[in-house]
């Protein structure tokens, strides 16, 4: 009964000393920074001048959160298929990387209210013949690896009869279908458009839309201040109407009416 006692006392009394968990806006807040996980070599979302610094919606984005937030911004680098793990071994606090809202990303990381959205496409040269699945049999699709058209297009690929080819980040599959490398591509409109105004000879334009994607602020799992917190300045931020002249400004359309109202 005594044995009994006693562990029951101690186990009280850890509990007592044990520290709470801080959540992470706490500790963003404390630390008067916040490190953004953005992919640089995806314009016009993220890209660096011919100063090496930062521009595009998703940079613009970030610096107008740490702006209203007062913090220092300290951007993470990465790729498609790094965003999340950035995220997962704390090497960044958020992401904001054209981060398409996936059921399958959506085990693994939590999700702010969209902030922006993405046109997932097919693009292929003016003079392709490419109006829907069926045209693609026999072709090799290019993507960017780890992105939603990668994840997407390789479950498809065998019921359609094409191949998925893919580079590590959009900057180097831009290059690859501006010099022919790559006949068609599977990437956000934007990106397309990219492609055409590098190459008038090639006139790369969406063949047909895949689907269209909101993109989010990513966060870990089990944040619901920093969730909140990153909600509530979205709304803020999209009555006011700050983040659709961002998303305007590069990219040359408003955002979806849906998301102004």
């Amino acid at each position: 009964m005594l044995k009994k006692l006693a562990a029951a006392m101690a186990l009280c009394t850890l509990t007592l000393v044990a520290p709470a968990s801080a959540d992470a806006y706490e500790d963003i807040i404390a630390a008067g920074k916040i490190r953004v996980s953005t992919d640089l070599a995806i314009p016009p979302s993220g890209m660096l001048d011919a100063n090496l610094q930062p521009i595009g919606s998703d940079v613009e984005t970030a610096k107008l959160l740490a702006e209203d937030w007062g913090l220092e911004l300290e951007f993470v680098q990465t790729t498609g298929a790094t965003r999340i793990p950035n995220l997962q071994t704390n090497k960044a606090d958020i992401v904001i990387s054209t981060l398409s809202v996936t059921p399958e990303r959506a085990q693994v990381i939590d999700f702010s209210a969209p902030y922006a959205a993405l046109r997932s496409v097919l693009g292929a040269p003016a003079a392709a013949d490419i109006s829907g699945w069926d045209d693609l049999r026999g072709a090799t699709v290019t993507v960017t690896r780890g992105t939603t058209q990668d994840s997407e297009l390789t479950a498809m690929a065998s019921e359609h009869g094409f191949t998925v080819a893919r580079y590590d980040d959009d900057a180097t599959m831009v290059t690859a279908a501006v010099s022919g490398q790559a006949q068609m591509v599977a990437t956000s409109e934007t990106v397309v458009n990219q492609i055409r105004e590098r190459s008038a000879e090639r006139a790369f334009e969406p063949k047909f839309t895949i689907r269209t994607f909101d993109l989010a602020i990513g966060v870990r799992k089990n944040e619901p201040e920093l969730l909140a917190k990153l909600n509530e300045w979205i709304e803020a931020n999209l009555a006011s109407g700050k983040l659709n002249e961002i998303y305007e400004k590069h990219h040359g359309a408003p955002l979806p009416d849906e998301m102004l109202k």
